[in-house]
């Protein structure tokens, strides 16, 4: 890994920001010896972060689509059975 100098990096930043985010990290050095580690940010993205649509379908029509969908599995494929609550205590 390239290590730049302090007049090297001032001059190239836009080049060096690039070459951070593509390598991981860039390395930077002073006159008086000190090194510094230029990197990228984590970005913390969801898997599920996605564009919704607008189909304008209502809730019923959706639900309707979800039943649909639902009687066309197989046998022993359909939804989980619902999770067993807990009973309070009477008081």
């Amino acid at each position: 890994m390239k290590v730049y100098t302090y007049s090297e990096a001032r001059q190239q930043l836009a080049g060096l920001l690039e070459r951070a985010r593509c390598e991981g990290v860039v390395r930077i050095r002073r006159r008086d010896g000190q090194t510094f580690v230029l990197q990228p940010e984590k970005m913390e993205h969801s898997g599920f972060d996605v564009v919704g649509l607008d189909l304008e379908l209502s809730r019923e029509e959706i639900v309707a689509l979800v039943r649909e969908g639902r009687e066309r599995l197989p046998a022993g494929l359909g939804a989980a059975p619902a999770p067993r609550r807990r009973m309070r205590k009477a008081v």
